[in-house]
């Protein structure tokens, strides 16, 4: 991915990302394996 997001959804994916960062390494393991991924819910 090339670019930058402007500094107020940088900050919002960031902090999502903090969030879910359990759920994100489980959904890299599936996809490494090649399971299917399970979705994660957004930002409120």
């Amino acid at each position: 991915m090339a670019g930058e997001f402007p500094m107020k959804q940088s900050v919002l994916v960031k902090a999502w990302t903090l969030l879910h960062q359990d759920e994100l390494n489980a959904n890299w393991k599936l996809a490494i394996e090649g399971e299917q991924i399970f979705k994660i819910n957004p930002l409120q």
